[in-house]
């Protein structure tokens, strides 16, 4: 974003009423000078203390950016630190601290040439070592990164002169995506060539202040930051319970609350000083079966409860229509190669009653773990999966798990809980991510020989139309024989005071890509 060329400075200060008097004492029309006084008072400017509350975070929290489970350490990360890259408002990737990017040797090797001048908030100037240890640190073999998977095609990375340089086992389009993704922060190197995230330097917008694990952030502008920020200070707050936080930005005490409260929105939208901002993204809520444990082992178990869950009462009921109905399918339909894989899971208790008898069940108990903390309203869409599997014969007994500590001590421990993901913009990341075998984030345990082999021939795939082939074979193997129950694609809708404003929102993540502290400002 580059410095405002518009007439903002001289209306600093004024009031409407002045600047209107001003403009029609210059002999513009009323309309003319309506339209600058809007488009100066929108521009960006610099100043202000912003302050959001999200319904994130929790104390287990750390700021080593291998272990981000959620986006309040995340966010809080992208406020002190940046990217090799990052994905625009419009879902393309572009350089953030590298300057450019180009691969060769059909894409096997990548060489990320890095921006010069740039400084760590320590004074060091940024280093390609720097990168180098931050990229390792996801690699090691104890590492427990959860894009351990996704970047495991990388044989190398070193410094060479001003760049960087991966060389991969194979070639993959879709690197310049992956150095994108929140957990891959550039952060300083040590002396001992490791990754110092401990002391929460960064490149980025703003210096950190305080951190305190599941409460709150405090941060202040970096003057040396080599792009324009805008705030002169942001405190980033973990407020889970959603009422709290609409009460925040209701009563003035916060400038930004995400995940609004679906129930009360319209009353929301009522408030004068307040505007809802609502995207249609990659974010997915599910309920996920381990697939490794009985009864989940049973594909045909699996299938009768995605054919048991009744997803558009769950829209309807639990998200007032702001998303899309799910499919088992975890690619949103907005990203590229996306299909809509055969036959649809829709509602069908008969249908669900025919797959446990072909299990060789009259009947099923299962317990099913959630707490709000995984996607809003997910113990109601608990309750509500209860009531229509009951039709079918199975009895879900709903577990209302404690919010603190749930993607410590429930996901990924217990065998079918409600969980979240925020989607990718590439089908690689997701795939990578979440459902290749032994996969960080594979939740559901799930190992497809035959998906394992379509992800590693898909990255390599230059030809377009074999690659969507690969992709679309990819969706339907999750559809069919995966664990996940997709409920829906979430609607991104939070709520800000009409005193700050951005530009278009970023779609790839919730808080605006997690870089709304330096991508928004102070309206007046």
């Amino acid at each position: 974003m580059t410095q405002p060329t518009t007439s903002s400075a001289t209306v600093r200060g004024l009031s409407r009423r002045d600047f209107m008097q001003l403009a029609l004492a210059a002999g513009l029309a009323v309309p003319t000078a309506d339209r600058l006084w809007a488009q100066a008072a929108s521009a960006p400017k610099r100043g202000g203390f912003f302050k959001m509350g999200l319904g994130q975070g929790a104390t287990t929290d750390v700021l080593d950016p291998s272990t981000f489970m959620d986006f309040m350490p995340g966010t809080v990360c992208a406020s002190y630190a940046n990217f090799l890259t990052e994905v625009d408002a419009d879902g393309n990737i572009r350089p953030d601290l590298a300057e450019s990017f180009e691969a060769a040797d059909g894409a096997k090797t990548w060489v990320f040439r890095l921006r010069k001048g740039v400084q760590f908030h320590n004074g060091r100037e940024l280093k390609p070592d720097d990168v180098v240890a931050s990229i390792r640190h996801h690699l090691g073999p104890d590492s427990k990164s959860a894009v351990k998977a996704q970047l495991s095609a990388i044989n190398e990375v070193k410094a060479d002169g001003g760049n960087v340089v991966f060389t991969l086992d194979a070639g993959n389009a879709d690197l310049p995506y992956l150095l994108s993704d929140y957990h891959l922060p550039i952060l300083p190197a040590k002396e001992t060539g490791a990754m110092d995230w401990e002391s929460g330097i960064g490149t980025g917008p703003y210096t950190l202040e305080n951190w305190q694990p599941g409460i709150s952030a405090r941060l202040k502008r970096n003057p040396n930051y080599y792009r324009d920020t805008w705030f002169d200070e942001v405190e980033i707050l973990s407020i889970i319970d959603v009422a709290a936080r609409m009460n925040g930005l209701v009563t003035g005490d916060l400038h930004f609350a995400d995940r609004c409260d679906l129930k009360t929105l319209d009353l929301l939208k009522r408030n004068p000083n307040i505007e809802i901002d609502e995207v249609t993204g990659f974010a997915h809520a599910t309920f996920s079966m381990d697939v490794t444990q009985a009864p989940f082992d049973n594909p045909d178990v699996r299938n009768a409860l995605k054919y048991a869950i009744d997803r558009d009462a769950i829209l309807s009921k639990i998200f007032f229509g702001h998303g899309i109905a799910g499919n088992d399918n975890p690619i949103a339909p907005s990203v590229k190669f996306a299909t809509n894989p055969e036959p649809v899971h829709k509602y069908d208790p008969q249908k669900a009653r025919e797959l446990l008898k072909k299990a060789g069940l009259d009947g099923l108990k299962v317990d099913l773990s959630a707490a709000d903390t995984a996607f809003a309203g997910a113990v109601d869409a608990a309750l509500l999966f209860k009531d229509s599997a009951a039709a079918a014969g199975i009895d879900i007994n709903v577990i209302r798990e404690a919010n603190d500590a749930y993607w410590e001590t429930v996901w990924g421990k217990k065998p079918f809980i409600a969980s979240y993901f925020s989607g990718r913009p590439v089908q690689d990341l997701q795939f990578s991510l979440a459902y290749t075998e032994g996969a960080a984030w594979n939740e559901t345990k799930w190992a497809n020989k035959r998906f394992n082999e379509l992800v590693a021939a898909a990255r390599i795939e230059l030809d377009e139309g074999k690659r969507a082939a690969l992709y679309a074979e990819m969706q339907q193997l999750v559809h069919d024989d995966g664990g996940t129950i997709v409920l829906l694609f979430i609607n991104y809708v939070s709520a800000h005071a009409k005193t700050v404003a951005h530009g278009k929102l970023a779609t790839d993540k919730e808080l605006d890509g997690t870089k709304i502290a330096s991508r928004w400002w102070m309206a007046e």
